[in-house]
């Protein structure tokens, strides 16, 4: 109940009228429990005190940022080099990595190409994270997704 009142079972006229006395309110907590359990307090203070909370939690959840990098499927080896250099660098700053190759045109004759470049990227950056979900082919475009490493 409130700062004052011994907790317990009662009626709710009798709950009511005991934060009326005390020019409160009987404000429900857990309306699911049985019996439902009420409390006596301000509600203004009840819902800026549940706003901080919120606040507080939201603040510590980590937002996920997922970094994308696009391939062709005949992607020469300094490009590859360039794109693997900076997947390396969003993998430690703790983003998730979407690798893609992209079949442009008559291209998808090469998906196995595109596969190869997929795998040959996970195989090399696996210092630096983990395959979350191996190459799938999705209409024009090859995706692969890598989780990075956590540290220990």
């Amino acid at each position: 109940m409130g700062d004052n009142v011994e907790m317990g079972v009662y009626p709710i006229r009798e709950a009511l009228s005991m934060a009326a006395e005390q020019g409160l309110d009987l404000v429900e907590i857990s309306p699911n429990a049985d019996p439902p359990v009420c409390k006596i307090i301000d509600y203004k203070k009840y819902l800026y005190e549940q706003k901080k909370r919120e606040k507080a939690m939201k603040a510590k959840a980590t937002k996920v940022v997922v970094k994308e990098i696009r391939f062709g499927p005949q992607t020469d080896d300094h490009d590859y080099e360039f794109k693997k250099k900076h997947a390396e660098k969003f993998l430690k700053e703790g983003a998730k990595l979407k690798a893609y190759v992209f079949f442009k045109g008559r291209s998808i004759v090469y998906k196995d190409q595109g596969e190869i470049l997929l795998l040959r990227l996970a195989s090399e950056l696996e210092d630096y994270g983990k395959v979350e979900q191996m190459p799938k082919l999705e209409g024009k475009r090859m995706t692969m997704f890598l989780a990075p490493k956590t540290k220990k």
